[in-house]
């Protein structure tokens, strides 16, 4: 898991690199919304939307308690505590996530209903049946071990609970080109086909309710963006603060990774029979 957090963790303070560039962007701290963040915020494949697609899935309320397991920036936490009420606790390996996560969400004013807490995925020490529902978004690409990962998600999600997972899988195109935003090579790179997840996720104990393959909007979206830079310009701050020079190459080849059905975007929801 050590190499795993060296490919994420930036170079300097990361807070103070999303902060410097938020003011020269001219937003203040104290009137952020979480859409002037989505360029970094949402660090995933289709963004805020796919972000409401897991909020409407899970079914929770204002008063739920929701676990993040592997929650990057805290991007999909805060939509969730900002649209639905909800208090949200992520997990993420990387402490400078986390470390930006917790400003963000008290630069949102989201503080209150979110916090995020340096730890694994697979084992994150928190109690049996603790939360309402559970998510992870583009995580277990990075996890051998998925096993641990579903079997972990299980055991906090209470009975009756639910579990989405919206990830990245492996198309029938072919190898992966890399660098990818997720590994520069396949050494830290574990995806799973849409079929061995299914069979991970019952294996897990969780019943499958729902199998959402977005592949195609995935390609649509990063065909829109490009355009969108192309025309306007990159945004004031993006994915490039952690991942660096490389970037670019991994923006071009996940385009390529999607029409060439090297990788597919599926959303598994999930349920924890009662």
């Amino acid at each position: 898991m050590d190499a795993v957090s060296r490919f994420y963790s930036g170079s300097g303070d990361l807070v103070a690199t999303v902060r410097a560039a938020l003011d020269e962007a001219g937003l203040s701290g104290t009137t952020l919304r979480t859409a002037d963040l989505a360029p970094v915020d949402e660090f995933h494949i289709r963004g805020r939307q796919a972000s409401l697609e897991i909020a409407e899935a899970l079914e929770v309320t204002s008063g739920s308690r929701v676990v993040d397991l592997g929650s990057g920036l805290g991007g999909p936490a805060r939509t969730l505590a900002e649209v639905i009420g909800c208090t949200v606790t992520g997990i993420d390996l990387t402490a400078e996530f986390c470390a930006v996560a917790t400003a963000l969400s008290e630069w949102t004013g989201l503080a209150d209903r979110t916090r995020f807490v340096v730890g694994d995925a697979t084992a994150t020490g928190l109690p049996d049946a603790v939360a309402d529902a559970v998510l992870t978004v583009h995580v277990a690409m990075n996890i051998p071990d998925k096993s641990a990962l579903y079997a972990e998600a299980f055991r906090v999600t209470r009975p009756g609970g639910r579990f989405v997972a919206y990830d990245v899988l492996q198309g029938e195109g072919g190898d992966v080109r890399y660098p990818v935003p997720w590994a520069a090579d396949p050494s830290t790179s574990h995806l799973a086909t849409p079929q061995e997840m299914a069979a991970l996720l019952r294996a897990a104990g969780f019943e499958i309710a729902a199998t959402v393959d977005s592949s195609d909007e995935s390609l649509t979206w990063f065909q829109r963006v490009r355009a969108q830079v192309e025309r306007d310009g990159p945004p004031p701050i993006t994915f490039a603060a952690f991942l660096g020079g490389t970037f670019a190459a991994m923006a071009a080849n996940q385009v390529a990774n999607l029409a060439e059905r090297r990788i597919r975007t599926v959303m598994f929801t999930c349920a924890r029979p009662s």
